[in-house]
Formats: C-alpha cells, sequence, structure tokens
C-alpha cells in the first residue's frame, strides 16, 4: 500500500520516518537542537565538518517536514532561531536510543564525557 505525504510516495511507515530524519546531518541537528534555541552559526558551531550550503539545506527540509520551526526577527541585521517543533520533540527518544546504542557499539561508558554531550546534560539536571 503507498501512502502520500508532502507531495511524496512512500511504500511503508520507515521510508517515511527514513525520508524526514535520514542522513548524516539530520539527525544531529536535532539532537543539538534538543529543547535550544539555536542561531545558525550556533548550529554550525555545535556540527563540526557540516558546510552553509548542506546546514542549509537540511534545516529547510526539516522545516518543511514540520519538525523544526524557524523565527525571523525583523531586525537589521536579520535574527533567525531554530527550534525543534512539539511534533519534532517526539523523535527525542528515538535519538536517545540511537545515542545509547552508539555508546554501546563504540564501548563507551553512558555516563562519561566522551558520550552523548545532551544526554550527560539530561542526567545532571535530574540529580540537581
Amino acid at each position: 500500500m503507498m501512502h502520500t505525504k508532502n507531495g511524496k510516495v512512500f511504500h511503508c511507515p520507515v521510508e517515511a520516518a527514513l525520508d524526514v530524519i535520514g542522513g548524516k546531518w539530520k539527525p544531529l541537528i536535532l539532537w543539538a537542537l534538543g529543547n535550544n534555541v539555536m542561531r545558525f552559526n550556533e548550529l554550525q558551531k555545535a556540527l563540526p565538518g557540516v558546510n552553509t550550503k548542506m546546514l542549509t539545506k537540511q534545516l529547510r527540509e526539516l522545516e518543511e517536514d514540520g519538525v523544526i520551526r524557524r523565527t525571523v526577527y525583523p531586525e537589521v541585521p536579520p535574527r533567525v532561531e531554530y527550534t525543534i517543533t512539539d511534533f519534532g520533540k517526539t523523535l527525542i527518544p528515538i535519538l536517545e536510543a540511537l545515542c545509547t546504542w552508539g555508546s554501546h557499539y563504540l564501548g563507551i561508558d553512558e555516563g562519561s564525557e566522551s558520550g552523548c554531550p545532551a544526554k550527560s546534560e539530561k542526567k545532571k539536571k535530574k540529580k540537581e
């Protein structure tokens, strides 16, 4: 059975999910945003190795899919901020599971500093 969303045809839900978060940069963008509000340059610094063109493309696609929100403030120079939408926040448990799996794969202790930075920040806040 085929399904259509945003003008795209999908043969199964996994294909649709991978279309939204697939690729090298999209999950990392979402992970960096978490519950943060970030500007373009902050995102670029948080993602070593991403170039401007690719980051712009990935942000546009995530916005088009309703996973992030782009807010432009009418200032000079213009200020643009990115946040994860409520719908996008439903992906956080999936990303946390990927982080845990990646830690196990790499042999990293989940509590160590070399694990997932956002995850260790959440643990610190829970302890306080």
